[in-house]
């Protein structure tokens, strides 16, 4: 009770003497808040962190207008190659203009304001990507969908031939049945999609993965375990967990390959971390995942967090 009246406190205090503060600083230093955070704030998560926040607590109508059409541009995946650039420009523009700001003495602020911009709606944008993707469901009539599953196989298991589409030899890889595509339920086509990329891109850490999970002690489903990190990596993208990891790595706007690569990461860690767990059997694995998610959101928590791809790849 005592902590929900402190919040309400707070969020009072920041609602009625915030905008006070902010037309302080204005007033002594002669810039604005955004200014402020783009010359000051550290470069990476922490400038835009604070820049979003500032963005959208704005009380300027042009600026609020601004932010609900770029939602709007975001939802429907819009800010895409050069016509992504014209959009981030035109934004920088309009909110250099209503904060009145003279860019002839100021021209250091516009790169950063960009960046800003591209970073803030670039994630935003890449929920409503990953989404559309896992609302996706796999389907056998589909001949791309059919084609990725096949090239997964052979990605991995170079060295066997797949005798059949429906076949026991699923297994090999980790799926559940003879027909990998009922695994594929809950996560939809996007479970494919990050398997795929790990054993397309970074062939020879998937295959020593893949090979890890064979362990006669401590073996796991490859695919199985893999489409539940994809759950996990979801998960951290649309809380927002990842913006602080997507904002070190990325100056721009993040793609759907750099969260293919947060799961590439998810699933080498994740292998490291059930061997050196240990499990007496497989029954120990929504244990061990949940130490692993809480490990790797502490290193999200950080604003200097990054998710590094760091192979080494040893024998057991």
């Amino acid at each position: 009770m005592m902590l929900r009246v402190v919040s309400c406190l707070y969020a009072y205090a920041c609602f009625y003497f915030r905008p006070l503060v902010k037309w302080f600083l204005r007033k002594t230093t002669h810039l604005c808040e955004l200014q402020r955070i783009c010359y000051g704030a550290e470069k990476g998560a922490r400038r835009a962190q604070e820049f979003e926040y500032s963005l959208r607590h704005s009380r300027n109508k042009i600026i609020q207008a601004l932010i609900q059409q770029l939602d709007t541009l975001c939802e429907n995946r819009r800010l895409q190659g050069e016509n992504g650039n014209s959009i981030i420009e035109f934004s920088a523009s309009a909110i250099i203009k209503a904060k009145q700001i003279n860019c002839k003495v100021q021209n250091r602020f516009h790169y950063p304001l960009t960046v800003c911009l591209a970073q803030t709606f670039g994630y935003k944008q890449l929920i409503h990507e990953v989404e559309n993707i896992r609302n996706i469901s796999y389907c056998s009539e589909n001949e791309e969908h059919e084609e990725k599953l096949v090239r997964l196989w052979n990605c991995l298991m170079p060295e066997v031939r797949l005798e059949a589409r429906i076949t026991k030899q699923w297994d090999a890889i980790g799926f559940q049945g003879d027909d990998p595509k009922t695994d594929f339920r809950g996560m939809g086509i996007l479970g494919l999609e990050n398997l795929l990329f790990f054993a397309s891109n970074y062939n020879g850490a998937a295959r020593h993965v893949l090979l890890h999970s064979r362990h006669p002690e401590f073996g796991y489903s490859f695919a199985i375990v893999g489409i539940n990190l994809t759950s996990m990596a979801h998960e951290f993208l649309v809380r927002g967990d990842l913006k602080n990891h997507m904002f070190n790595v990325v100056q721009g706007r993040p793609s759907i390959k750099h969260f293919n690569q947060v799961y590439v990461y998810l699933f080498y860690e994740f292998d490291k971390y059930w061997l050196a767990e240990k499990p007496k059997n497989i029954m120990e694995f929504s244990r061990i995942r949940d130490l692993f998610r809480g490990r790797i959101s502490e290193i999200l928590r950080s604003p200097r967090g990054i998710l590094r791809l760091n192979f080494a790849i040893e024998t057991i």
